[in-house]
Parts: structure tokens; sequence; C-alpha cells
């Protein structure tokens, strides 16, 4: 790293694979919700790959408690973001939760700190116990689709529904695959009258 750099250096940050999904309003991550559940606007800032670096930078994230990555992961986003219409009118971010129990283990959610980095970029506000996910699912590495709809469906609740009446909000994760997760967050969000949702991740799976 060079002097001041921190967490990723220059150099690393002009090779990410990113994806500039939010410059276009269609795109392989909002087609994966097409017919499933109505989202305004999806996108991942990186290509996720089987041994990549992005797949290095996430584990790094999520098993070796280094959370000042997402973090960053999500200033550098948000940087871009802002340079998108599809994104400009945002109300409120929202990490996928994980359950309490998973998060007590685990110490930290990693999409709440890549939303606490895209919420600092962007000027918008975080909320952590609006959403929540009122059972523990199993994994959903090696889950197929349907499998992994299934271990996923009607998990989601939401708290302080009037909040969020008319209200555009970012639902956020770290990685999206078969987008179950997010299909079943949204379909809990979609209950509240008049609520716009959009969709960022970290990385789309490519594999």
């Amino acid at each position: 790293m060079f002097q001041n750099e921190d967490i990723i250096c220059t150099p690393c940050q002009y090779h990410l694979p990113k994806t500039n999904f939010h410059l276009l309003k269609e795109n392989k991550v909002s087609k994966i919700f097409w017919g499933r559940v109505k989202i305004e606007n999806a996108s991942s800032y990186l290509f996720f790959t089987k041994g990549s670096k992005v797949q290095r930078l996430i584990h790094q994230l999520k098993y070796k408690g280094k959370k000042q990555i997402g973090v960053k992961i999500g200033k550098l986003y948000a940087f871009e973001l802002r340079k998108s219409k599809l994104y400009d009118e945002i109300d409120l971010i929202i990490p996928v939760p994980l359950h309490p129990k998973k998060q007590k283990k685990r110490g930290f959610n990693q999409s709440e700190y890549f939303g606490i980095g895209l919420s600092a970029g962007m000027k918008v506000e975080i909320k952590t116990d609006i959403l929540i996910r009122t059972k523990a699912s199993e994994t959903q590495t090696r889950k197929s689709r349907f499998k992994r709809w299934e271990n996923v469906n009607e998990i989601f609740d939401v708290n302080s529904k009037d909040l969020l009446k008319c209200k555009h909000i970012l639902l956020v994760d770290d990685v999206i695959t078969t987008g179950a997760t997010i299909e079943a967050c949204a379909q809990a969000l979609h209950k509240i009258p008049d609520i716009k949702i959009s969709v960022v991740s970290i990385g789309v799976s490519v594999n």
C-alpha cells in the first residue's frame, strides 16, 4: 500500500472487476428478479467468482472480522452510485439482517458494514432494526435456486411499518447468487403501502 492508503490499495481498487450495472436499468442483477418480486433497480458493485480477489475480500470481511473492508467497499460504491440517476432518490438504507443467534456468533452483520459505507458516501440514513429475520436458516451454499428460496421463504418481518410508507428503500447484501434472500426480504417489505425497493450488493456470482 502507498502512504495514507487504507484497507484496499489504489492498484487493487483499479483492478477490481466492476460491473457498472448501476448505470443500466436492465442488467444481469435486475433480471434475476423479473417475474419474481417488484424491484425498482438492482445492481452489484463487483463480479464474484470462486477463487477470485473479490471472494477473498468478502471472506476476510465475513469470517475474519475485518469489518472495515465492508465500510470501505460501501464508500467506494457510493461514489459510483452518485453518478447514477437510478439511485438519486433513496430515502433509507436497510441491510439484509442475520438471525440474532447467527449475528451473536459472528459478532456482526457483514451487510450492515457495507451499508454503513454506503450511508456515509450517499448521505442517506441506515436503519438496522426495521427488517428482522424471525427464523434461523441454513447456509445457502450449494443449494439449488428452489432450495435457496425454500430456505428463506417467510423468515423476514418488518418493524416500524409506518416509517417506511411511501419511502424508497435501498436493500443491501454482500453477494447475490439466485436472489432468493433478497426476494424474501422484498416480499416482507412490500406489505407496506407505496414502498419502493432498490437493491445493491458487493458482488454478484457469475459461477
